[in-house]
């Protein structure tokens, strides 16, 4: 967890990058993500410096030549605000050697290409550089922390386009698929790839163990993690987020996903995790041809869709984001979709979530699907559960209501009526025990035939039961009587209180 005193100095970082004139989050985060990978990059030269003086073996390939060693992050941080600035933006200086590493030196570095060093003031680049160096980088949680807390900072940017994910919500979706030894886990939507991340943070926690096998190794730090994402400045946000989460060769795509570009990714991935854009619309020129195939429609929301069931193996599974109106759209397209994920393949569960999920910046109704694709169907009965907390307030402030969101253990009886992210979890590792629950319930099972014979409807309203409770009332006129008898005392006090001022 970062402590009181780096938060308030990123904050105070944030503050000076706004009055200097830079007031967009993800540029902030860009130039900041550039920082830390020179920070980065000076400490693999560092271990590569140590390794060469043990051994006496030259390094064929240093990352800083015998003439680039005052580029570096530790020759440079200590120098004066002046000369470290003309150092950054000279030509040949810091910033053009980290654009000129090429693919040698991580994933990180083939984005660079567009990069453009925007900090305006020697002051500022000081004060940047002299935060980060109070980090203590070697601690992966601590990296992983500050990136999350700078991420943070992306729900002011929804203007932007830029919709950040609820890390809690996530982290829920990680622990419902259980990701295995040998998965291939893939966003095509990766955004600043939060999924991505929970995944390997999940093997951490639940499997680290494996991590002493190298075999498992070599998978987990180049097959595993596989994202794509067509805004150049995310994607480069996304592989300094997996870097700093110890994750140093995922398998990053610069493309539009459903475009022609990206009609090679077929067949490829055991599991999406996933959370793609809402409410865009498309030319059918500009969309990868076999995806208009499966759902002809401009929605972006549907398209995708389609795409994982294109990019998932036989066999493989899928939690996805979704608006409610996939759920019980009537156009053809998504009664298409939907039909096509329940009969073609397996459609597991139907997590509705509470409106207030996304706020601040998005109001919209969401839900999530999890399904697995079989190509020859297998859905018989889904599961659905009526979310209605996450444990946080469900207005624009969103206040944490409770300690621990993924835990009941001595968060008081209220605790589910707070946040139903346990309960949910519990339940789903558990479905057999769910066939007996009644529709009155907040989970229950849906037969395949009463989804067919409702059109392929999905949404959990359509078949939760609720229980109205009758209230009788007392006749009229038994009310009115009652009112004139209040209105006679009324009258009957004030008379006397009359007569005591008398």
């Amino acid at each position: 967890m970062l402590t009181g005193p780096i938060r308030n100095e990123v904050d105070k970082l944030w503050e000076a990058f706004w009055t200097g004139g830079i007031a967009n989050p993800l540029t902030v985060i860009e130039q900041i993500t550039y920082l830390l990978f020179i920070r980065h990059m000076d400490e693999i030269q560092t271990v590569k410096d140590q390794q060469k003086n043990l051994l006496g073996v030259e390094d064929p390939n240093p990352i800083y030549g015998s003439n680039e060693q005052d580029l570096r992050w530790s020759q440079f941080c200590n120098k004066d605000p002046e000369s470290m600035f003309q150092l950054f933006t000279k030509a040949g200086g810091v910033f053009d050697q980290m654009k000129a590493m090429g693919d040698k030196d991580g994933v990180f570095s083939q984005f660079m290409k567009g990069a453009t060093f925007m900090i305006p003031t020697p002051k500022l680049l000081d004060q940047v550089v002299q935060m980060i160096d109070k980090i203590k980088m070697d601690d992966r949680d601590t990296k992983g922390d500050l990136y999350e807390y700078l991420l943070s900072k992306i729900a002011s940017a929804g203007t932007n386009g830029q919709f950040r994910t609820p890390r809690h919500i996530i982290k829920m979706m990680v622990e419902l698929m259980q990701p295995g030894k040998e998965e291939q886990i893939c966003d095509p939507s990766a955004g600043s790839a939060g999924f991505l991340v929970a995944a390997g943070e999940f093997i951490h926690e639940h499997h680290s163990d494996w991590l002493v096998d190298q075999k498992f190794l070599d998978h987990y730090n180049n097959g595993m993690f596989n994202g794509v994402e067509f805004d150049a400045t995310m994607i480069r946000i996304a592989a300094m987020n997996l870097q700093l989460h110890g994750i140093e060769q995922p398998n990053l795509i610069f493309k539009d996903s459903l475009s022609e570009a990206n009609a090679d990714q077929k067949e490829k991935y055991t599991m999406i995790l996933a959370n793609p854009p809402f409410k865009g619309s498309l030319d059918y020129d500009g969309v990868e041809t076999s995806l208009l195939k499966t759902v002809k429609t401009k929605k972006t929301e549907l398209l995708f869709l389609a795409l994982m069931l294109r990019m998932l193996k036989t066999g493989g599974r899928c939690a996805v984001i979704i608006p409610d109106g996939v759920l019980f759209g009537s156009s053809k397209a998504h009664k298409q979709i939907r039909q096509e994920i329940i009969e073609t393949n397996k459609l597991e569960a139907v997590i509705s979530m509470p409106s207030g999920v996304f706020k601040p910046y998005a109001g919209v109704s969401t839900a999530i699907l999890i399904f697995t694709k079989t190509n020859s169907g297998g859905t018989d009965n889904v599961w659905f559960y009526d979310m209605q907390a996450d444990g946080f307030s469900l207005d624009d402030k969103r206040n944490q209501l409770v300690e621990d969101l993924f835990t009941t253990e001595k968060q008081g009886e209220d605790y589910h009526g707070k946040c139903n992210i346990p309960d949910i979890i519990a339940r789903y590792n558990s479905l057999d025990s769910e066939k007996d629950r009644k529709r009155t319930e907040q989970s229950f099972y849906v037969p395949f035939e009463e989804i067919k014979n409702n059109d392929w409807d999905l949404s959990v309203n359509r078949y939760k039961e609720i229980i109205y409770e009758e209230i009788s009332y007392d006749v009229p006129a038994d009310i009115i009587a009652e009112i004139c008898q209040l209105d006679k005392d009324r009258k009957e006090t004030l008379e006397r209180l009359e007569d005591l001022l008398r």
